[in-house]
């Protein structure tokens, strides 16, 4: 019992009716006051078509009672739907004799339009409706008070019939009073501006007649509201007791949906019975307390697997509570439960990399990591304990950046943590500083160079295995050098270089030395970010010939 049902155009007729009263406020034309006789005539129009619907809900009833072979604890429920119905057109009745009266106080119809409200000659009047509802202490006719008491009686009448019938406190809750004053909504207790008005005040105050007449039909409206949601009620009471069947199937649950070539496919075959589809779309199901959607009777049951104590095997038991809840009215529902087994595999995490087992330092260890249990629904994201992690654009893919000595990589899928692995992580080896003459050729550092060689040129040449493995990460450069000349012994002279060294101007001999102290050799990273690379060759000597 979900509390007022209205209709799309219910819902339109009464967003338009907060527009036009707000409106109000602003003193706005006769014209647009005009168009409350607009909404008061759509408001009774659905009014109108919600009674009827209603009288065909207790003919379904008894109907249904009837096929049932007019059962004594089903008659008595038609019963209440009768009462109820006969209270409802009595309320109706009696908010429509305060209509008629809006009109006669302030003028009654214009001539040529008896009893067509949209032509009443008091419409631009703000005052005879207010007075004749507000309360006597205020200077009124009170005749709000009557209404007030009308509708809130209504209510009451209301849940004492469901109480009656069976309906639990909450199933109640949403028959609240329908008549409030100020200090008892929840809206406007706290509003200054309202605050402590009674509740004639607040629907009827400074209302012109088509707006009072509007609001009138608006609470005809919510008392059919009422109406409806306790004939929801009262329908399913109608064969309480009854389970029946529409649609019976066999089915087949197999131990897997995959069988090897050569092994034996197992299931269990039974028989799988719906009840009709009405009553079907009532039908709650449930997984450990989660309402599972219903298609075509069937629960569908999708949920994410999570880790659990893994046995010898790599297996987690677990369980699944099921419930399936058929509707029959008054709390009464029966739900048949049962647990069912299933077990978590734990995943079987791959690591594919040209180096997996140790990982270097700060550089980009590409790696890819696969898991074939989860097949299609494996979408990992990467996480590092002590390092970084970057996820590549292939799935699985990740880039590995250490910070210290030992990482550990965390792989999630969809949120789960599936799996851990720990690395080792070792320091980039050092480049070899090797020296070229500026036509391209290795320098013989046990032969020297001739004294008249112009330039040198040096090159920092990474270490074989670790180009290999990481090629992004292995770009040198000599970046600061000191030459000295030495003669005899004694230093004659030093100048600073990048890689490119130029001897002509250091006045170099034969006989003579050059001391080259290799000062600062910096890495281009994979981010093609540059660092100092501490780890290189100091001093290299070569002799001029």
């Amino acid at each position: 019992m979900a509390g007022r049902k209205e209709t799309p155009r219910q819902k339109m007729i009464g967003m338009m009716y907060l527009v036009l009263t707000a409106l109000l406020a602003l003193n706005v034309s006769v014209t647009v006051l005009d168009k409350f006789a607009f909404i008061n005539e759509s408001l009774e129009r659905a009014n109108d078509e919600t009674s009827e619907r209603n009288s065909r809900t207790i003919d379904g009833m008894k109907s249904a009672a009837k096929d049932k072979g007019n059962r004594k604890d089903d008659l008595a429920v038609v019963a209440d739907a009768e009462l109820l119905r006969a209270k409802t057109t009595e309320v109706i009745s009696r908010l429509e004799g305060f209509k008629k009266e809006f009109v006669e106080i302030t003028g009654g119809y214009m001539e040529g339009h008896e009893g067509d409200k949209r032509f009443i000659n008091g419409k631009t009047d703000y005052d005879k409706v207010g007075n004749y509802m507000m309360p006597i202490d205020e200077g009124g006719d009170g005749k709000g008070t009557e209404m007030k008491a009308l509708l809130n009686g209504y209510a009451d009448e209301l849940k004492e019939l469901l109480k009656k019938n069976g309906a639990s406190e909450e199933q109640l809750k949403s028959f609240r009073k329908l008549a409030l004053d100020a200090d008892e909504d929840e809206y406007y207790k706290e509003d200054p501006n309202q605050r402590g008005k009674k509740w004639s005040q607040l629907s009827f105050e400074q209302s012109p007649t088509h707006a009072a007449l509007a609001t009138v039909s608006e609470f005809q409206a919510s008392v059919l509201s009422f109406e409806t949601a306790g004939l929801d009620f009262l329908v399913k009471r109608v064969g309480l007791k009854d389970i029946t069947f529409e649609t019976i199937r066999p089915v087949i649950m197999p131990e897997s949906k995959y069988v090897a070539a050569g092994t034996n496919y197992k299931a269990d075959m039974f028989i799988a019975a719906s009840p009709p589809k009405q009553l079907m779309n009532q039908t709650i199901m449930k997984y450990n307390g989660e309402v599972a959607p219903v298609v075509d009777g069937v629960g569908k049951v999708e949920f994410r697997a999570t880790a659990g104590n893994y046995d010898e095997n790599g297996n987690a038991r677990k369980q699944i509570l099921a419930e399936i809840t058929l509707p029959q009215g008054g709390g009464n529902d029966t739900t048949f439960t049962d647990i069912i087994e299933y077990f978590v595999v734990k995943p079987v995490l791959q690591f594919q990399s040209t180096s997996v087992q140790a990982l270097y330092y700060n550089c980009g260890n590409t790696m890819t990591v696969e898991c074939q249990a989860l097949g299609t629904q494996y979408n990992p994201s990467f996480s590092v304990t002590g390092g970084d992690a970057i996820k590549g654009s292939q799935r699985g893919e990740v880039t590995v950046v250490p910070k210290q000595s030992k990482v550990i990589l965390n792989v999630a899928n969809a949120g789960t943590s599936i799996g851990t692995k720990e690395f080792g992580v070792r320091s980039i080896p050092a480049p070899e500083i090797k020296i070229y003459t500026s036509n391209g050729k290795e320098v013989n550092l046990k032969n020297g160079v001739d004294y008249s060689t112009p330039s040198l040129v040096l090159r920092a040449i990474p270490d074989e295995s670790f180009a290999q493995f990481l090629p992004n990460d292995a770009k040198f450069r000599v970046a600061d050098c000191e030459v000295t000349l030495v003669s005899g012994g004694i230093g004659r002279g030093s100048a600073r270089f990048g890689d490119q060294i130029n001897l002509r101007n250091m006045g170099g001999r034969k006989g003579s030395q050059i001391v080259i102290e290799i000062k600062k050799v910096q890495r281009q990273n994979f981010r093609k970010q540059v660092e100092d690379f501490k780890k290189h060759t100091r001093y290299i000597n070569i002799s001029l010939k």
